[in-house]
């Protein structure tokens, strides 16, 4: 998947979540998210490079 399309999937996927979710449950999933995010690049500084 190329940038741009990888952006546009991204988004789309947002929307599709975020259709009939209030914003309560939105910033829940933001904050859920945010972590995944953070905790997996926390891992990838500490697991070798499979180059």
């Amino acid at each position: 998947m190329q940038g741009c399309e990888f952006v546009t999937f991204i988004s789309a996927l947002a929307c599709a979540i975020a259709k009939d979710k209030t914003q309560d449950e939105l910033n829940i999933l933001s904050v859920f998210f945010t972590q995944l995010g953070d905790s997996l690049a926390t891992l990838s500084a500490f697991y070798p490079s499979n180059e």
